[in-house]
């Protein structure tokens, strides 16, 4: 990556927050605690789905990769978050960066697909219950999780070649707290014209398919349960099933569109660091305690399981 000038960009600067040294401190502890939270809950997560064979459904699996998904998306941008609140050197290398922006945008991709599959696991389970396990066989799962994971590996390589092939005018200062696309095409003194083509093509295809994935998949299971001849006990277990889903999935979404969507200005950077801290701090810690305090087979395993540590 080259400036006009001919010198070569070696590192960026992270500007991060314009807030006081006060301020900073009370933010990077906050912050410290979320990740922590976010850590302990995920890594549980996976733990217990892996303990429990009565967790060893297709649901479990999808959300076991849901909680290792949230680990490696937020493990990309906090540490470094963090460690910049306590020091006077923001800096981070051009490869730290492309590192970061590949990872990151990797993880966040696969999370929309690993939704969009949840909902679909949901719709079989509730609208063809005595097909289900043939449907959403062992290998129908892990096809559903690598297309995941080939997508998400697929739009970040695509971006970050794009993005780390400009060049730079006068600036390697990020207004953000780590390498997003947006702060950093703002650097550039190249033609961004398709850079900014492919957010919206392949950004816009991402979030569009899954959702329309997730909308259909619900329209189909409101539809089933609202023809169950059951009374509302068996109606208010199917919507149980599918409500911690239902939450996860409109957080993540409505901040993602907030965060993308929003025409671009000086206030607008400062609103997407706010909606970066949500998206990809909070959330990763809010998914395992959605998931777990709404689901009575997480709740019942997990004391299984503490009963049997002690």
């Amino acid at each position: 990556m080259i400036q006009r000038n001919g010198t070569r960009v070696t590192e960026f600067i992270l500007l991060g927050f314009a807030v006081r040294q006060e301020m900073q401190y009370i933010l990077f502890l906050v912050l410290l605690v979320i990740y922590i939270t976010s850590l302990v809950a995920n890594f549980g997560m996976i733990l217990l789905i892996k303990c429990d064979t009565r967790l060893h459904t297709p649901m479990y699996f999808f959300l076991q990769n849901l909680a290792f998904v949230d680990l490696c998306y937020t493990s990309a941008i906090t540490p470094k978050m963090l460690v910049n609140f306590l020091v006077s050197d923001k800096s981070i290398s051009f490869s730290g960066c492309v590192i970061q922006f590949y990872v990151y945008g990797t993880f966040v991709t696969i999370e929309c697909y690993l939704l969009a599959a949840m909902a679909v696991d949901r719709y079989v389970a509730i609208c063809n219950p005595l097909r289900y396990p043939i449907i959403m066989s062992q290998r129908a799962c892990i096809q559903l999780v690598t297309g995941s994971y080939v997508m998400g590996s697929l739009n970040a390589t695509i971006h970050t070649g794009f993005l780390f092939s400009l060049s730079f005018c006068n600036s390697n200062t990020i207004n953000h707290f780590f390498c997003d696309g947006p702060p950093i095409l703002a650097l550039s003194c190249s033609n961004i014209d398709v850079n900014v083509t492919l957010i919206f093509i392949l950004g816009g295809f991402n979030m569009l398919s899954t959702l329309v994935v997730v909308f259909f998949s619900y329209i189909y299971i409101l539809a089933a349960i609202l023809r169950m001849s059951s009374a509302a006990a068996g109606r208010h277990k199917a919507f149980s099933t599918c409500t911690s889903h239902l939450i996860a999935i409109t957080i993540f979404y409505g901040t993602l569109s907030y965060m993308y969507l929003q025409p671009s200005s000086s206030e607008a950077q400062e609103n997407d660091k706010v909606a970066s801290v949500f998206y990809g701090i909070i959330i990763p810690m809010l998914n395992p305690l959605i998931y777990s305090l709404r689901n009575k087979e997480v709740k019942d395993a997990a004391k299984v399981l503490l009963k049997s540590c002690s």
